[in-house]
């Protein structure tokens, strides 16, 4: 179903609109590829186990990425479900919507979730 519903194809393994923009994909190269998330959908559910997994539990997460009103959006509720206490923020200067509405919609829409958006 990922991608089904919107004007183009989003996040398709084997598609160009999986692939990691060269910037990004240089930034991470070394990376354990046991520290890499794949998601098959929006939000991953993997990414809890993977937190929990850590020798201490997070006491803040940061969220950075495109597209805000997508993916940040469900991986920050995913997080938020599975971490309700734990202080998550959302760098909004380092997020991108499709568009710069749905953009700050999603940013809203975590302000009201009890979500730290910082600018």
């Amino acid at each position: 179903n990922e991608g089904r519903h919107l004007p183009v194809p989003h996040c398709i393994e084997g598609t160009e609109g999986h692939a990691l923009d060269n910037a990004i994909a240089a930034a991470v190269d070394g990376i354990p590829a046991s520290c890499i998330i794949r998601k098959p959908t929006f939000g991953s559910v993997a990414l809890p186990d993977m937190l929990r997994a850590l020798p201490e539990p997070p006491t803040e997460i940061e969220f950075v990425g495109v597209c805000t009103d997508i993916c940040v959006i469900s991986n920050a509720m995913v997080l938020r479900a599975a971490f309700p206490e734990t202080e998550i923020e959302v760098l909004s200067d380092c997020c991108a919507g499709v568009t710069p509405q749905s953009h700050q919609t999603a940013l809203d829409a975590m302000r009201a979730c009890q979500f730290t958006i910082i600018s």
